[in-house]
């Protein structure tokens, strides 16, 4: 899960780690009553899920999702051309991300910008430090281009962050002095507000240093571990579905795992491994897969009608292939969903369908009983092939 930027100051603020001031604001009044209260030099910045806000561009025609502002009337002015409004990045893609919040926060000036990220390491199995000199750019560009300035300190799980290791990379940052002893303190504030959040990331580009010697968190980015947000209802109700594909908002509502994609032909498989292995089969075929969709080892008839609705509210799907391995999984249960899910949405377009497994002859006896179109399938690479060649007949 992940929260917009204004959501992340709350959190920083909250375990202390120093950053601007700054209010969110839905409309222009509240924009231009908040820079009143900040006073000047203020950013307003579009609050969308998305990076590049500064290089991009709303529908409308205006340009950039961050500016600098002197008053509270020009930050009224821009707030009120961004709010409502579409803002397109080179991460949103052509659709774009509706704004509908604004932050309004100091613009401190800045002396240098740093990256600093704290993440999960798959392989190591820990946290890790990831810093840069190289701040305010896409880090990935750095890692091509001038790999060696990009610094990894991994965390110890039981032992936690040590001083040591907040020396060494305030060494090589170059903080010295009182600079190092506040990035130091930055530094455990963040480590703490990681372990405590269960966070799988948190990232600060850039961290910047000022004039007067200050070193601040400027722009945030948080994801948050999904399976312990149980834990934590507080982070939850941060949580902002407008930012996300709304078919998989609703999939999430029915316990199913989805993820939209760009080819024609969708995908209903049970477990994620076999759910990677059709999206594959289906390019090696010759196709394009339509989403990733997994119903899980005991999807329920409603499960798998509501699987379809979803699947059907893509306009770009032409064809659905259906390939359900039952293990825990009944393949009558599934018969019986895809049978009643057709009927209720009316499907008109082919449907391929492989079950194998668990109960799988009356699962294939309820379909072949029942009067569904369907193209039956022996094997994962014969329904591939089947599905593809539906959709070009």
């Amino acid at each position: 899960m992940n929260i917009h930027e204004y959501q992340a100051k709350e959190l920083f603020e909250k375990f202390g780690v120093p950053t601007p001031k700054g209010k969110v604001a839905d409309t222009a009044e509240q924009a231009k009553a908040a820079a009143a209260e900040i006073g000047k030099n203020i950013v307003v910045k579009a609050q969308v899920h998305a990076g590049g806000r500064g290089k991009g561009t709303f529908k409308n025609g205006f340009k950039g999702g961050v500016h600098l502002v002197q008053t509270p009337d020009e930050a009224g002015e821009i707030a009120g051309k961004m709010i409502g409004q579409v803002l397109v990045t080179h991460q949103t893609g052509e659709e774009g991300k509706l704004v509908s919040k604004v932050m309004v926060a100091d613009g401190v000036e800045i002396e240098k910008e740093y990256y600093l990220a704290i993440l999960m390491d798959r392989e190591s199995k820990s946290p890790v430090i990831v810093a840069s000199t190289e701040g305010g750019v896409n880090i990935e560009d750095v890692a091509e281009h001038t790999p060696e300035k990009i610094f990894h300190q991994a965390i110890h799980p039981l032992l936690g962050l040590q001083p040591y290791e907040v020396r060494k990379l305030s060494a090589k940052l170059g903080f010295a002095g009182d600079q190092a002893k506040q990035f130091g303190k930055l530094l455990a504030a963040l480590y703490r507000l990681f372990l405590e959040c269960d966070c799988s990331m948190v990232e600060i580009n850039p961290l910047v240093t000022t004039p007067d010697g200050q070193v601040l968190a400027l722009d945030a980015k948080f994801d948050f571990d999904d399976n312990a947000l149980y834990r934590h209802p507080e982070i939850a109700a941060l949580h902002d579905p407008t930012e996300e594909d709304p078919r998989e908002v609703e999939a999430a509502k029915y316990h199913l795992n989805y993820i939209g994609l760009d080819g024609n032909i969708a995908c209903l498989v049970n477990g994620a491994g076999l759910a990677m292995a059709t999206m594959d089969i289906i390019k090696h075929c010759g196709g394009e897969p339509a989403n990733f969709l997994d119903v899980g080892g005991g999807a329920t008839q409603e499960q798998v009608t509501n699987a379809f609705k979803i699947i059907l509210g893509d306009p770009k799907v032409e064809a659905i292939l259906v390939n359900i391995f039952g293990g825990i999984m009944d393949c009558d249960v599934i018969a019986k969903g895809i049978v009643a899910a057709c009927k209720e949405v009316d499907l008109k377009i082919p449907l391929v369908v492989r079950l194998e497994g668990n109960n799988v002859e009356a699962g294939k006896r309820t379909l072949a009983e029942s009067d569904v179109a369907l193209i039956s399938a022996d094997t994962l690479a014969d329904a591939a092939d089947k599905a593809v060649k539906a959709i070009a007949a």
